[in-house]
């Protein structure tokens, strides 16, 4: 058996018989250092963007937050559609290409509005929030430009960025390079890169913009951003750049124009069986189920002479899919029910601005001459995913192995639900703070100054925000995990943008419900929940609503799992139970 030593020599020894190799471990470093310093870049506007839309273009809270909202959206369901057009039409190469330019592009404009003072409404004291001028149309618009190309250059990069590393490891004349111990050691820096790039931006980033001011905050992600695309760029000569192909995405949108152009084909009874069908050559399913029967038209051979070619393939793939991709379109739509319920903890976690608004109005000081800025306390909800990661799988589930005696772990789909009731537990944490918040700030006469600083460490979000971390460490690490094991392997590159899907939802969903608790609330005449002036808004009462929306959705999620039966998972390690086997994690 070939060790992992062996392994690595395997991978370096072309380097010395051929003088220009393409591909291999030395084009990696390039390929995570560019996704790392994206990533540091793009992180590091987030954090503080609803102060400078509120102070630089006079926004309401609501304004601010809701575009916050959409730019979230689109950053989350664009690199899906990045995929989609780098498997089926350009390559990731070129979409990793258009992704620095167009990222680097929206960054630099981003960062020219910070100089140009015409570019932004005049400034204005915030607590005369009536008489301020609103941003022109001319300024929105640069502005959102500047917002979309960030997002679309983002996607570009951030939907090939991982395959295309692992493309450089596939073979080359002939020689085993794409070895397991190098994919898995890829795979291990370029999360870590990512995470700690991430760290990197909501501290020091958020640090300088708060100390040296929006000009300098915002240029040095530009910077970044440009460092990123000369890495990637530095090693194009010695990249493997693999041609698109047709994409799985495409593979199902057939199924659903087959399954319609022969929807009046009348299906036999499941006993009989009289269908043809079309497979591909050498699958293992020769027969679609019998679960949504309506598409499996789809691969129903009529006029074998008509609908395939000589080689066995459908002469219209728009008219005939095969077996396998009926399946495929089945596994889809069967997760589609649990994936909606993480919908609900995705507009929890999309609560970015809010923190970032109370912290600013409470004690953040660490020391007499440190504190802590008001956009960096995102940290601790990272810290605490991080570690709880490193703790379940290091420690807590070797222990509880070795005292039950066996192999065990809590399932996708009870890590899932405890994510859940965290992200409950994390909202109503946040509404009791900010309870105790908004009465230290009536009781000290602040009302009218939504600047103020309350007598109050902002510690006390510490439990919503570690709350938040192990919500997130449950629930969506176990959303993907869950993904991965119950769709086909053929459709990997889908169960991992399936979670982007549901933040891209969640996002739209979140700009919904505040937009429609403002819209109630303010109803009358009132003041409303969620006023521009955070002390004479009930902050509390609409985070106490989103608490119950996520208890109502842990119910949903409960009767989603009873739909959907056993997982893949389950039925195997009870089919080697029954066999003598021994049960593994």
């Amino acid at each position: 058996m070939e060790t992992c030593s062996e392994e690595k020599k395997m991978i370096t020894e072309p380097l010395l018989i051929n003088k220009n190799p393409k591909g291999g471990i030395r084009t990696l470093p390039f390929i995570i250092a560019n996704e790392a310093f994206e990533s540091m870049a793009s992180t590091g506007f987030m954090p503080n963007m609803i102060l400078y839309l509120c102070r630089e273009y006079n926004m309401k809270i609501t304004e601010g937050t809701n575009v916050l909202f959409f730019w979230s959206a689109a950053s989350s369901f664009l690199p899906i559609l990045g995929a989609f057009l780098a498997d089926s039409y350009v390559g990731r190469y070129l979409m990793i290409g258009f992704g620095c330019i167009t990222c680097l592009l929206g960054m630099v404009l981003l960062w020219l509005t910070t100089i140009f003072p015409h570019a932004r409404p005049v400034a204005c004291d915030y607590p005369l929030r009536d008489s301020c001028e609103s941003a022109t149309g001319s300024q929105l618009m640069l502005l959102y430009l500047a917002f979309g190309l960030m997002s679309l250059g983002g996607g570009g990069i951030r939907s090939s960025s991982l395959a295309f590393g692992a493309e450089q490891l596939e073979k080359r004349d002939g020689i085993k390079s794409k070895s397991e111990c190098a994919l898995k050691s890829y795979f291990g820096w370029y999360y870590v890169s990512v995470s700690a790039s991430s760290m990197v931006a909501v501290t020091l980033i958020v640090y300088i913009q708060d100390n040296l001011g929006w000009k300098v905050g915002f240029g040095i992600p530009a910077a970044i951003m440009l460092l990123s695309a000369l890495c990637f760029f530095l090693a194009s000569p010695f990249y493997v750049k693999s041609k698109a192909n047709t994409s799985l995405l495409s593979g199902l949108i057939q199924v659903l124009v087959a399954s319609y152009k022969n929807r009046h084909i009348k299906l036999s009874l499941p006993q009989a069986a009289e269908e043809r069908y079309h497979h591909r050559e050498g699958s293992v399913r020769l027969v679609p189920s019998e679960n949504l029967r309506c598409l499996n038209k789809a691969c129903i051979i009529k006029h074998p002479e008509q609908d395939l070619t000589l080689d066995g393939r459908a002469s219209d793939p728009w008219s005939l899919c095969t077996v396998d991709q009926v399946e495929e379109l089945k596994a889809l739509i069967k997760v589609i029910p649990l994936w909606s319920t993480g919908i609900m903890i995705g507009v929890t976690l999309s609560q970015s601005s809010f923190p970032v608004l109370q912290a600013s109005s409470m004690d953040r000081h660490v020391s007499r001459n440190f504190e802590i800025p008001a956009a960096s306390f995102c940290i601790f909800t990272i810290i605490t995913m991080t570690l709880w990661v490193g703790f379940y799988d290091r420690i807590l589930l070797p222990l509880a192995s070795k005292i039950k005696g066996k192999p065990c772990q809590l399932s996708l789909k009870q890590r899932m639900g405890i994510g859940l009731l965290f992200s409950t537990a994390s909202m109503a944490a946040w509404a009791i703070t900010e309870t105790v918040r908004r009465r230290i700030a009536i009781d000290e006469g602040l009302s009218d100054d939504p600047r103020a600083v309350v007598q109050m460490s902002a510690m006390w979000l510490l439990p919503y925000l570690v709350l938040s971390g192990l919500a997130m460490a449950f629930n969506m690490i176990g959303q993907t995990e869950f993904y991965y094991s119950e769709l086909p392997k053929s459709m990997s590159s889908i169960a991992s943008a399936f979670l982007g899907v549901g933040m891209s939802a969640a996002s739209l969903v979140a700009s919904l419900i505040m937009n429609a608790v403002d819209d109630v609330t303010r109803s009358g005449g009132k003041q409303g929940w969620i006023p521009s002036n955070i002390n004479k808004g009930h902050y509390d009462h609409y985070f106490w609503l989103l608490s119950a929306l996520n208890m109502a959705n842990f119910v949903y999620f409960l009767a989603c799992c009873k739909a959907y039966g056993p997982c893949r998972v389950e039925v195997r390690k009870a089919l080697d139970n029954a066999d003598g086997m021994q049960e593994e994690c």
